[in-house]
């Protein structure tokens, strides 16, 4: 792979990634070792796509970590990922500072194990004022299930008359997801070749780019990213206008 950072437009950078971090099990599968050895060395690659995202200008980086449905997993592997959660927020600290990063968390929070919803809390209050990139991390989350929290909190609104229902648009609704703080994503990156969304942020993907790799998660570096980026820059965005009309500004 000889993809290198000059080979990006950098007048033409997505504000916001996503990522489906899938293939940790197969990769660890494939080494002989329990599918735990493959999240372990996943920080890898979470460590080189912030970084090769700093490089190039992202802003906003959301890793899909653990999913509502990932709760049905065995019980020795969702204990170890909860472990692994807590100890690398703690590890990571440091670097989170020097780097400028801002943690943020999407998902039912209060699902998670009182450590790592702490040490999670902790992390995000620490680095609130970091400004160089947020990273956002999806645990315990499903698009679904924050879709329907969200018209379950206007539909309170509207019955106790703080919302016309007239009035309800899409900002509204923006303001009611787990994102009320994020943009739309731009380009959303699945890794180990699988080629779904996974209920994963449905509605801000709206018209995001979709890039699919063979990659396993753990193998994945920056050159990966800026593969992903390139092919990116080389689609026509066009949000339900004609191509005619973008080459025109009309």
């Amino acid at each position: 792979m000889n993809t290198k950072i000059q080979d990006i437009n950098p007048n033409n950078i997505p504000n916001h990634i996503a990522i489906i971090m899938d293939g940790n099990g197969r990769w660890a599968k494939k080494k002989g070792m329990k599918r735990i050895f493959g999240h372990k060395n996943a920080l890898t690659a979470v460590r080189e796509t912030i970084a090769g995202a700093m490089q190039v200008g992202v802003k906003f980086i959301t890793l899909y970590a653990f999913s509502t449905e990932n709760w049905n997993r065995p019980k020795m592997e969702v204990d170890a990922l909860m472990t692994l959660l807590t100890s690398t927020l703690k590890k990571e600290l440091p670097d989170f500072q020097k780097n400028g990063i801002k943690v943020n968390s999407i998902g039912d929070i209060n699902k998670l194990p009182k450590n790592a919803q702490n040490t999670l809390k902790d992390i995000i209050k620490a680095t609130e004022n970091n400004s160089n990139i947020t990273l956002t991390i999806a645990l315990s989350y499903g698009s679904r299930e924050e879709i329907v929290n969200a018209i379950k909190k206007i539909s309170k609104k509207v019955v106790n008359n703080e919302i016309n229902i007239e009035k309800i648009d899409e900002k509204i609704i923006n303001n009611h997801l787990y994102t009320f703080n994020l943009p739309d994503v731009d380009l959303m990156i699945r890794t180990s070749g699988e080629q779904r969304v996974s209920n994963f942020l449905l509605w801000q993907m709206a018209y995001a780019e979709l890039y699919f790799t063979e990659v396993l998660w753990p193998d994945f570096r920056k050159e990966h990213l800026f593969n992903a980026i390139i092919d990116y820059q080389n689609r026509e965005r066009r949000f339900g206008k004609t191509s005619e009309q973008i080459s025109t500004n009309e």
